[in-house]
């Protein structure tokens, strides 16, 4: 112990009381973890929220240009363009509802 600092010096020597503590502490986390089964996986959840962004624009972007070419080929404005986008939203929601449906690996 230094002649300066009060208190007890514990940097030489390695107390035995504090490793096993160290031991139980890590086994007690190592089974709770096992017992959740819960493991976060924060790529996934990015990766899985971008495959939602991405159904949702395409289909929307595309069911409307599909609706627009049926317009201007068929002359029905504007009645092909909203029962497109119209089926464009259904085909959104469910690739969304089958997307957030996926089990974690």
């Amino acid at each position: 112990m230094a002649e300066n600092e009060p208190g007890q010096d514990f940097h030489g020597a390695e107390d035995p009381r504090l490793s096993a503590l160290d031991e139980r502490l890590r086994d007690a986390r190592a089974r709770e973890a096992s017992r959740q089964g819960v493991k976060v996986d924060t790529d996934k959840g990015y990766a899985q929220g971008s495959r939602i962004i991405s159904a949702l624009i395409g289909s929307l972007v595309g069911s409307a240009l599909i609706g627009w070419l049926i317009d201007r080929w068929f002359g029905t404005a504007p009645w092909g363009l909203i029962v497109m986008l119209f089926l464009g939203i259904a085909v959104a929601f469910r690739q969304i509802i089958r997307i957030s449906g996926e089990r974690p690996e």
